[in-house]
């Protein structure tokens, strides 16, 4: 086994652009597609601390981003746990090695984060050839370029109150990079040129809250206005729509132009997971509270939509609030938080079957193969066998847990737990 090095240089910033579907790597949270599937063959599928593992690198500091790999390179962010210094580290992919280590930037006084679920480097980076881009919610954001690592662009003058950190993920579309800020002070997208870091549009979110005061403030301060979620864009009645899960309302709008084309309330908060596209429908959940659930939404709608626009909901304790949901061939596969994994018809949110697999689940799964990868945050990766009947493949364990999704490079598992890097590979003969 290889280490790479771990110790802490000035971090270099990342120059990213995301990748279309057929792009080789892991350009983005959820990979190539931006949904967890891949097109990977040849991935391990069983693995240890001994066993598989091509190199591990330890990674300094806190961070729960997804690594993105692309033209032997790794990227991923990192911020002290205090919150005041933010960093990009660039690691070679072949041999482990931290190549670039820089902060870029610095907040003399972070928003407490009051919990153990978040950490002040949790957006994920997104990358194309050539560019790679950072983003730390209303601390940061960034454009390096990947071969000199020197930084292209920098803003930090969009402001937002995270109160439990950042989350939400930036996306590529076209010329544009597209950021969601939802705080508890304000909650809005902004969509900036790629190439300069400039804004093209900005569009706050028209949710209608209903816990103001008789001054119109906020009756109590807390997480109900917040959302964590990262945007998809799919194409329907031939718009390029963005699809953005806020607290308490799902939107879509133009994605070329922040539009608000449509909006479908819903009584849940915080939003986590990334909705996911196929079979004519969004698969979104609403977020936390007692009522939280999945819902299948046409997206051909306009304006304030009703249940009309809502093709099956489907609710229950095996709805997460985190791992976003998978979609292979007519099948959707969900892991709650709670360890619970369900499976349901796309078409009409019919449970197929569920199963517990124990501990607790952040990390969003992936689908290679025919086989489903998922990780707890007590470090287990189960393996199952995508189908209509639960099947255990493998079940594998790493010294810590996973907060981070997984990101897969050629044939090889790219696996963030909290303290490492680690790439899983089978050795090739």
């Amino acid at each position: 086994m290889r280490h790479g090095n771990s110790v802490l240089g000035l971090v270099v910033v990342l120059f990213g652009v995301h990748v279309a579907a057929a792009a080789q790597g892991w350009p983005e949270f959820r990979g190539p597609h931006g949904d967890g599937r891949c097109d990977a063959k040849g991935l391990p599928l069983t693995w240890s601390e001994t066993e598989n593992v091509a190199w591990k690198t330890p990674i300094p500091f806190e961070g729960w981003s997804t690594p993105v790999a692309m033209d032997g390179q790794i990227w991923l962010t990192t911020a002290t746990p205090d919150g005041k210094d933010f960093f990009v580290i660039c690691v070679d992919a072949a041999t482990g090695q931290i190549v670039f280590n820089e902060m870029l930037f610095h907040s003399d006084n972070p928003e407490p984060l009051d919990n153990a679920v978040n950490c002040y480097a949790s957006p994920s980076l997104v990358m194309e050839p050539g560019r790679v881009y950072v983003h730390f919610g209303s601390y940061g954001t960034a454009c390096l370029d990947t071969a000199s690592k020197l930084v292209v662009w920098k803003r930090t003058d969009l402001p937002c109150r995270h109160y439990r950190g950042p989350g939400s993920s930036p996306i590529l579309f076209e010329n544009l990079l597209v950021l969601t800020f939802d705080g508890v002070d304000v909650q809005y997208t902004a969509a900036l040129d790629k190439a300069t870091g400039e804004t093209v549009w900005k569009t706050d979110r028209s949710t209608v809250w209903t816990d103001l005061d008789e001054n119109g403030q906020p009756k109590r301060e807390g997480d109900f206005r917040k959302a964590f979620s990262t945007p998809i864009v799919v194409t329907a009645g031939g718009t390029a729509q963005l699809v953005s899960l806020g607290s308490s309302a799902f939107f879509g709008y133009d994605a070329r132009t922040g539009k608000e084309l449509w909006k479908l309330p819903n009584t849940a908060y915080s939003p986590a997971s990334r909705p996911v596209y196929g079979k004519g429908l969004i698969y979104a959940i609403t977020g936390r509270g007692g009522n939280s659930e999945l819902y299948a939404v046409r997206p051909d709608g306009q304006g304030d939509l009703t249940d009309a626009q809502v093709a099956w909901k489907f609710g229950g304790p095996g709805v997460p609030t985190e791992p976003s949901v998978l979609l292979v061939d007519d099948l959707l596969y969900m892991v709650g938080n709670n360890g619970t994994l369900t499976c349901l018809e796309a078409g009409t949110g019919t449970q197929v079957w569920s199963e517990r697999l124990g501990g607790n689940y952040l990390a969003s799964p992936i689908c290679a193969e025919g086989r489903i990868y998922l990780f707890s945050t007590q470090g287990k990766t189960t393996v199952v066998k995508a189908g209509r009947a639960y099947e255990a493949l493998a079940t594998n364990v790493l010294d810590n847990g996973f907060m981070a999704s997984p990101a897969v490079l050629d044939k090889a598992l790219i696996l963030r737990t909290k303290t490492d890097l680690y790439r899983i590979e089978v050795p090739q003969t």
